[in-house]
């Protein structure tokens, strides 16, 4: 099964499919390891990584190359994060070709002008494309698409954009209307009930996605009572871990005046090499190096 069959499955099969954004394949790995259903190849972990804002900055290639190389380095389906798909519909066409031949199930295009600023920003520049304009570019994604089982997802700024539920409503049943998979509806109030509300008034039998990281007290038990949402994005707490455990750390280190106690509380260098793959190297040594 490929993975983009697979993540079809989790849809059609699972109360819930949970997957977790990373911004490289070792997170990935351990995402993998730690039982999620799949990976977010997130934009906004991409940026911060490479410490730049989130406004479109990274461009498709740098997107693309690190969601390739998660890709490879995980079983599970991944779930590529592309934005505004990088231009008009011309472009969302070039994007879908690209990365459903690097191997993603899926990806998640949002229905705002570039450049953008990330969603979850105070003060940030939330301007939504016209409906008919985004439209175009989910059928262009349809027309593009290679593999019926590579979903297209259609991410609804409306909410964060401090629209109404009437207009959120309007623009997701729209964008089902041109041929998208699933609609992931977003929202930056600190409780869930805005999504809830949308959720309560979904009557199309296409699914929900969700990004809790705004309301993080919706439990994935509260998801699943609300019936029409069929994944959780986890979207960047791979990022904010990384960032806690290093500042912890490195905090630690300039204190000690070294690493005599740090080195306790951190994992061996041998947890490394196992990530790495590094005893399957050496099984091959044996096998093959003359």
């Amino acid at each position: 099964m490929s993975k983009a069959a697979a993540l079809r499955s989790h849809f059609r099969d699972l109360p819930l499919t949970h997957i977790i954004g990373a911004h490289n394949p070792l997170g990935a790995r351990l995402a993998e390891h730690a039982g999620f259903h799949g990976i977010w190849a997130s934009g906004f972990e991409l940026s911060a990584a490479y410490g730049i804002p989130d406004a479109s900055l990274i461009s498709m290639t740098q997107h693309l190359d690190m969601a390739r190389a998660i890709n490879d380095a995980v079983s599970i389906p991944v779930v590529a994060d592309v934005d505004t798909g990088y231009g008009n519909a011309i472009n969302v066409m070039y994007t879908l070709e690209k990365y459903e031949a690097a191997g993603m199930a899926a990806i998640v295009i949002e229905d705002k002008k570039f450049p953008k600023d990330t969603s979850l920003l105070a003060g940030g520049r939330q301007e939504l494309l016209s409906v008919e304009e985004f439209e175009g570019k989910i059928e262009a994604a349809v027309a593009a698409r290679k593999d019926p089982e590579f979903m297209i997802i259609a991410r609804v700024e409306a909410l964060i954009a401090g629209h109404t539920q009437t207009e959120a409503k309007r623009r997701a049943e729209h964008y089902v209307d041109a041929g998208a998979d699933a609609v992931l509806i977003h929202s930056k109030q600190k409780t869930p009930e805005e999504i809830t509300e949308f959720i309560n008034a979904w009557e199309r039998e296409i699914p929900i996605v969700i990004v809790p990281t705004a309301y993080p007290q919706l439990t994935e038990q509260n998801i699943i009572a609300l019936k029409k949402i069929k994944m959780v994005i986890y979207g960047n707490h791979a990022i904010r871990a990384a960032v806690t455990a290093m500042e912890q750390v490195f905090g630690q280190i300039r204190k000690d005046g070294g690493i005599q106690n740090v080195d306790k509380t951190i994992v061996p260098v041998t947890h490394i090499f196992e990530l790495q793959g590094v005893p399957q190297m050496k099984e091959n040594e044996k096998k093959f190096l003359r």
